[in-house]
């Protein structure tokens, strides 16, 4: 490759095309260029970390008239075979690039993984990707051709490394940025922070059905049990509650201890209401299919339809996004009647007209603690999950 077309590359690499395209098209992008600047490229494979509760990392291969590929790799893929001994690792931990040439006699366990069986590879080049922070990801430039690459190649991929480092980082960032706002506070409010609703007080009217699932008899199974056993019952829990509301179209937007506290905002009050319900019956029905080692997971669920302030709470330098309003103490006030009544599924007078009539029958007024009046209650007409 000349000078010239190092240049365009790094240029590339920095500059807007490349910034818009993703992980995919930057393998694509860069390998073609590459091949047509006359480096002799059969397979381009990167390898991002990023932090994900799930996910280790993911690696995206990319080689001449195929589609890229993007893997995602768990944690403890790093522990696999595939991955002991592999000079990607190596070029991760020691910051150093690697030469690999690859003969009958030697074919290590790595060259029949996923992203390089029957390739027909000879001789791989590795350069290590270190972020600013000190992770590292990896690049692998791979060649069938038998005399493998040239110093001059090799000299190439020196130069473009570090602008393809910048490029990597900078959707790496990205990546983390939006699962870990994901991860710790729902989809929908790290939209909202990450278009730059960061401020305190800064909230908006939210009218949706509120949904609260409380773990029924958690002080007895802290007392009774380890810390460690306690979060792995309250891990398994959740496990079963949240994806019973996202899959409805639900969003968990706190979590107070072992209770969950979630709201629907789709289409209508009645859509709204109908898609808690059906989240309400999915929950229960996970739970009761549910017992870690044994031990059996109740919940006392609360449906209400309502308003409430959505937004930032907090001090100036720690925030918290939450909902907060009268709606809100009142479909905690409903859950708490589910312990004492035995009923698994409490709906409030309001969600149960938004609802067809058949769906629900009433239990009577009950004194709500800190509301002035009685409130006319509901549990589902005749689901099995009404009542324990």
């Amino acid at each position: 490759m000349s000078g010239q077309a190092i240049s365009k590359l790094i240029e590339w690499l920095a500059g807007d095309d490349c910034h818009r395209a993703d992980d995919g098209g930057l393998a694509e992008g860069l390998g073609q260029r590459l091949r047509a600047h006359g480096l002799p490229l059969d397979r381009l494979t990167l390898h991002l970390r990023t932090l994900h509760p799930e996910i280790f990392g993911r690696s995206v291969a990319w080689a001449p008239s195929e589609p890229v590929e993007v893997r995602e790799r768990e944690h403890g893929f790093d522990r696999t075979a595939g991955f002991a001994g592999n000079p990607i690792r190596n070029a991760m931990e020691t910051g150093e690039p690697v030469m690999v040439r690859i003969g009958a006699s030697n074919r290590p366990l790595w060259v029949d993984s996923d992203l390089f069986r029957d390739r027909g590879l000879v001789e791989f080049y590795i350069m290590p990707l270190r972020n600013a922070d000190g992770t590292a990801g990896a690049a692998s430039f791979a060649t069938t051709q038998p005399s493998g690459f040239t110093d001059l190649h090799r000299a190439a991929i020196d130069r473009i490394a570090p602008a393809l480092r910048n490029a990597c980082e900078l959707r790496t960032l990205r990546r983390i940025e939006h699962t870990l706002l994901d991860t710790y506070i729902g989809a929908s409010p790290a939209r909202r922070v990450l278009a730059g609703g960061v401020r305190r007080g800064q909230v908006e009217k939210l009218e949706a059905a509120l949904m609260l699932c409380d773990l029924r008899g958690f002080t007895e199974l802290s007392n009774q049990l380890s810390a460690e056993r306690v979060l792995e019952l309250l891990n398994g829990y959740f496990d079963q509650v949240v994806p019973a509301i996202t899959q409805a179209g639900g969003e968990v937007i706190k979590f107070m201890g072992d209770a969950a506290l979630a709201f629907f905002d789709l289409q209508d009050p009645a859509t709204f209401c109908n898609a808690a319900l059906a989240s309400a019956f999915d929950a229960l029905k996970r739970l009761q299919c549910c017992s870690p080692r044994g031990v059996r997971l109740h919940a006392g669920i609360a449906l209400h339809y309502g308003q409430a302030a959505y937004g930032n709470i907090g001090a100036s330098q720690r925030l918290d996004f939450t909902l907060i309003g009268t709606d809100v103490n009142l479909v905690s006030r409903i859950q708490g009647v589910c312990s004492a009544t035995g009923h698994r599924l409490i709906l409030s007078e309001r969600c149960a007209r938004l609802l067809h009539p058949d769906c629900s029958k009433s239990i009577g007024r009950h004194r709500l603690r800190g509301f002035p009046e009685h409130a006319t209650l509901y549990v589902p007409a005749s689901h099995p999950a009404s009542k324990n």
